[in-house]
């Protein structure tokens, strides 16, 4: 559990460490961390190699990652779930595609907060729909969502769909039980489809929050689809393996038959991997999450000391939606990169004047962060 330990990455070619390829500049922005994997991990992804044969795996035979999942959802949620309910995907992002095509018609509208990652604003235009925006406004001193706005959108007949992020990403918010019913009862009472991904939901560093899956609520159960994975918790997202659960039969059928002959099976490594996190790894997750509050709370007092730039502290992820707004500069993101620093640009997330930060780092790093904004 060495999260200070810096891991030289440019050999491996990780996308991160490549944006910035020969320039001085900390690469801080896409949403892996720089902590080595958890020891079971790496020891489970050596033994499944050292077999010699990486043919063909169906995901629904692995059944040790099926039950992991169930236990992990039990364990972690109180979430009881049943094995049929597990689809496997070779990421979230191709999970919330697959929705937009599996429960929307042509002309159909797509409901997705602002700001919000990429890929996400990006899926309604992908599958031939409209998007209608939801803003992220602030609430009682954290990110929430504008649920009038929300409700406005789900009264459109043309609304067939509403993909959430929750805990949401950049802006690190969680929604409680009661904001998460309110959503769950818009949609079902509009008949809207719920498309939840909740990939970052097991990175809570509130320690008075607790994360409530989608399809865990009654108004949800019947009207929704849960995305959730280990890749963003255990940093194992190069492996390409996430996972659905759809309680209901048909909505699940919907799903599986628009991913058929487009979206490949989950990789037999991340299933791999995926049961080894979920079943060996609590001790290093623990020691993880005490490390990244370290960093958020450094992160946080640090940013609001510098003039000009302001961060509401996340509730989850590892990631801070920083407001550069009081810079007064056109290109945030271009006065980072001249001090040294390479965020996401918040302009990609939907607000030019914002950055976003990842602190999933050595605290080292962080600390080069903060030297160089404060040069």
């Amino acid at each position: 559990m060495q999260f200070d330990k810096i891991i030289d990455r440019t050999p491996s070619h990780a996308y991160k460490w490549e944006r910035y390829k020969g320039r001085d500049i900390l690469p801080m922005w896409i949403a892996d961390t720089e902590f080595r994997c958890a020891e079971p991990i790496i020891d489970a992804l050596k033994s499944r190699a050292e077999h010699g044969l990486l043919g063909y795996t169906l995901p629904t035979h692995a059944e040790g990652a099926n039950q992991a999942v169930i236990q992990w959802l039990d364990k972690q949620y109180g979430w009881k779930i049943e094995p049929q309910w597990i689809v496997w995907t070779p990421g979230v992002v191709p999970a919330f595609n697959v929705a937009c095509k599996a429960y929307c018609q042509p002309g159909d509208k797509v409901i997705v907060q602002t700001p919000n990652y990429p890929p996400m604003l990006a899926a309604p235009k992908l599958n031939g729909l409209q998007r209608a925006d939801v803003p992220t406004v602030e609430v009682d001193g954290r990110w929430m969502l504008d649920f009038d706005v929300l409700e406005g959108h789900a009264k459109d007949p043309k609304c067939s769909l509403f993909i959430l992020c929750n805990p949401m990403n950049p802006v690190g918010s969680m929604l409680d039980e009661a904001q998460l019913t309110r959503v769950a009862e818009i949609c079902a009472n509009n008949n809207v489809m719920l498309c939840s991904d909740e990939i970052h939901c097991d990175l809570i560093l509130d320690t008075q929050a607790k994360h409530i899956p989608a399809g865990k609520l009654a108004a949800g159960k019947d009207n929704s689809v849960t995305l959730m994975a280990a890749s963003k918790t255990f940093n194992v997202a190069g492996l390409g393996t996430s996972f659905a659960i759809i309680p209901d039969a048909k909505v699940r059928q919907r799903f599986n038959q628009a991913a058929q002959g487009l979206v490949p099976w989950a990789n037999v490594m991340g299933l791999v991997a995926t049961q080894a996190a979920f079943t060996q790894c609590d001790d290093w997750l623990t020691a993880q999450l005490d490390y990244l509050r370290g960093n958020r709370d450094y992160l946080v007092e640090q940013i609001n000391q510098i003039e000009g730039l302001r961060v509401i502290a996340p509730q989850a992820t590892f990631l801070a939606w920083i407001d550069a707004s009081g810079l007064g500069v056109d290109n945030p993101q271009a006065y980072f990169e001249e001090k040294g620093i390479g965020p996401s640009p918040g302009i990609d997330f939907g607000d030019k004047q914002f950055v976003r930060i990842n602190f999933g780092c050595p605290r080292a790093q962080l600390e080069q962060a903060i030297a160089c904004l404060k040069s």
